[in-house]
């Protein structure tokens, strides 16, 4: 499917000159008017509050703040005007335990370097298409880390450490849901079908 993305801003950070500008010009040809950029964690939380982009896209190796900072940052610091941003990190480490740390934090995608123009379209893809609720537990706030959906299970809890002291927020939440009407009434401005 093809997007129109003139409408939304988006915010890169990489500490990597060469890098951040090759990434804003593959946004721009995406068709992003607002491309803002940021060569540190620091820079792009001031951007961030100024801006207010619909989209984060980080470097995680940066100093002296990285990008699992900057997430974690935007995640909780109260000062923040959209935790909910979709955030993806790029990297050149794919190991599991990396990809499960920058989950764990409330990272929304995962691209690994290098990557294609087809790969950072695809997770772009994914953001749109394939929404994640957040949850909002006493020791993470993110989207939900949970992918797959597993109808054998009939518990309450989906890991065997999770407490019940837990309390868990999703999509109800008045906030939440006015995000996701927005993005709902963008998606009909981008694919033109009005429905």
């Amino acid at each position: 499917m093809t997007y129109q993305f003139e409408k939304a801003s988006v915010l890169v950070v990489d500490d990597m000159r060469p890098m951040l500008a090759l990434t804003a010009s593959l946004l721009k040809i995406f068709g992003f008017k607002n491309v803002y950029t940021a060569v540190d964690a620091d820079e792009a939380f001031a951007v961030m509050c100024v801006n207010n982009p619909d989209l984060v896209i980080t470097d995680w190796l940066m100093e002296p703040q990285d990008g699992i900072d900057l997430c974690n940052r935007i995640r909780t610091d109260p000062k923040c005007p959209n935790p909910y941003v979709p955030i993806v990190l790029m990297t050149g480490y794919s190991a599991r335990v990396r990809v499960e740390q920058a989950r764990d934090v409330g990272i929304t995608e995962f691209l690994v370097k290098p990557f294609t123009a087809k790969d950072l379209y695809t997770r772009i893809e994914q953001l749109i298409e394939k929404p994640r609720r957040f949850v909002d537990a006493n020791e993470f706030f993110g989207p939900d880390r949970r992918r797959r959906k597993n109808d054998e299970f009939k518990g309450p809890f989906k890991r065997g450490g999770d407490r019940h002291t837990d309390t868990i927020k999703t999509a109800n939440d008045e906030r939440i849901q006015n995000i996701l009407k927005r993005l709902r009434q963008e998606t009909k401005d981008v694919t033109g079908t009005g429905e």
